[in-house]
């Protein structure tokens, strides 16, 4: 499993990650994204970070003070297991989009290298995770990166499509109140977004990527 997920087994230690981030934390010094390995640990945090804000927020809101007991109930945690395999996949999906685009934007570069780059690197984050039980979603994020144009991925809110969906689709919550939360759900995912963009654009250094890439051996 994926290392950022292993600190939210229970409600408090998701706030606790909710606060670091927002207040400075870790994955808000700006560590620049210079070589495969930072383009790999951005992708996977920042994947991981929007996956269980998203997920766990939105329980947190529907639940309100009950919030805390459904963390009682295996069934309740199996389906958030589910789920937040499903949510993160998507998010990486969206991510990894965005980062190839900014990438090809940046260095006008070999598209083809972008290619190979970004999908290795989709590998990389899987590989860290150990075992997903989502194989399906997985295969979509593969081809969607294998498809992907990324001469004309635009730097806005675009890319991040799977996200969005995933979770009103996942989120264990009863499908009448999910249809009723639809819009706002959706438009929440997509304002978590906004800060990672931002982080990116700061803190990806395209020269230095490619510079380190051509001496790969």
């Amino acid at each position: 499993m994926s290392t950022s997920w292993r600190h939210l087994a229970r409600p408090a230690s998701f706030w606790r990650v909710f606060r670091a981030y927002f207040g400075g934390g870790r994955w808000g010094r700006g560590e620049p994204v210079a070589d495969r390995d930072g383009l790999t640990r951005f992708l996977d945090s920042r994947s991981s970070f929007v996956a269980q804000i998203s997920l766990y927020g939105y329980l947190r809101t529907r639940a309100g003070m009950r919030y805390p007991e459904l963390f009682a109930n295996d069934e309740f945690v199996k389906a958030i297991d589910a789920a937040k395999w499903q949510l993160w996949l998507a998010c990486l999906s969206d991510l990894s989009v965005y980062a190839g685009g900014l990438l090809a934007r940046r260095t006008g570069g070999d598209m083809a290298w972008i290619y190979r780059l970004m999908g290795e690197t989709l590998e990389a984050v899987l590989a860290a995770s150990g075992t997903v039980h989502e194989p399906a979603r997985v295969e979509r994020a593969r081809a969607r990166l294998a498809h992907c144009d990324w001469a004309v991925v635009p730097d806005d809110a675009t890319p991040f499509s799977e996200s969005p969906r995933t979770l009103v689709e996942c989120a264990p919550i009863i499908d009448e109140l999910k249809q009723l939360d639809d819009p706002i759900v959706r438009n929440s995912v997509r304002f978590r977004w906004q800060q990672v963009r931002r982080e990116l654009r700061r803190d990806l250094d395209a020269d230095a990527l490619m510079a380190s890439e051509a001496a790969r051996p």
